[in-house]
């Protein structure tokens, strides 16, 4: 992967918003913009998505930092980090849930900052190396390592795949099997002619599509939505009238 970060900062104090984003580009990435509300910062992602999250926890508006932190992590596999003046236990133990990357104290020195983020791209990239250990592709199936055994999996029999945060988990007509690699990077190891995204969190094997609706399909009974970015790509690839 590339060193070079795409960063949306979610900060409603500008002056502090502006010092990260110049931070940010001093270290030579890319800053995808400043966002002072959670609502707002879901609705940016919606429409592009960022590689890394500078997320403050006390937001104002309806959602506070690590409401919209768990909203996000419930549809999209993006690395964050908290920063936060308020280093309370309960707060704490609220944010852990969401998993983020690390925690920031308010206020940071530069080289904090950097460390951080050098520590997210170092596990960025072991992800995608874990995943050509964690699986291979031929031309009509798919090698995953589970436990010390590779099993091959058929593209046909492959009818969906789910993100669960840095998992996925591969359904099969019969199994499930999870593999420890991104929905991002596994994707880039399926042929393109057989799988179609249709959600941040989804895959699907576009000939095991039982039934498609406006904003969902179903397989073998399971409902997956469609999300408002991929409609159209749907559209297309399927022929839709």
């Amino acid at each position: 992967m590339t060193d070079k970060l795409k960063v949306l900062i979610v900060e409603d104090e500008m002056i502090i918003g502006a010092k990260i984003s110049l931070n940010i580009e001093n270290m030579g990435h890319e800053v995808a913009g400043i966002i002072p509300r959670g609502e707002e910062a879901i609705t940016h992602i919606q429409a592009s998505t960022p590689d890394l999250i500078l997320m403050d926890i006390n937001l104002p508006g309806s959602l506070d930092g690590i409401e919209t932190a768990s909203k996000i992590k419930s549809q999209y596999d993006i690395p964050i980090i908290f920063l936060t003046a308020n280093t309370d236990d309960a707060h704490f133990e609220r944010a852990k849930d969401t998993k983020p990357e690390a925690f920031l104290s308010k206020p940071y020195r530069s080289k904090e900052l950097q460390r951080v983020i050098d520590l997210v791209i170092s596990r960025m990239s072991e992800d995608n190396s874990q995943a050509d250990i964690n699986a291979y592709q031929l031309d009509d199936r798919i090698f995953v390592k589970t436990r010390e055994q590779r099993v091959k999996l058929l593209i046909k029999d492959i009818i969906f795949i789910e993100s669960d945060r840095n998992y996925c988990n591969i359904h099969t007509r019969d199994q499930v099997y999870t593999l420890a690699l991104t929905l991002k990077t596994l994707a880039e190891k399926l042929p393109e002619n057989h799988f179609l995204r249709v959600h941040r969190s989804y895959i699907v094997n576009q000939s095991a599509i039982d039934a498609i609706a406006e904003n969902y399909l179903t397989i073998q009974k399971k409902t997956i939505p469609i999300s408002k970015a991929y409609k159209e790509s749907i559209r297309t690839r399927l022929n839709l009238i």
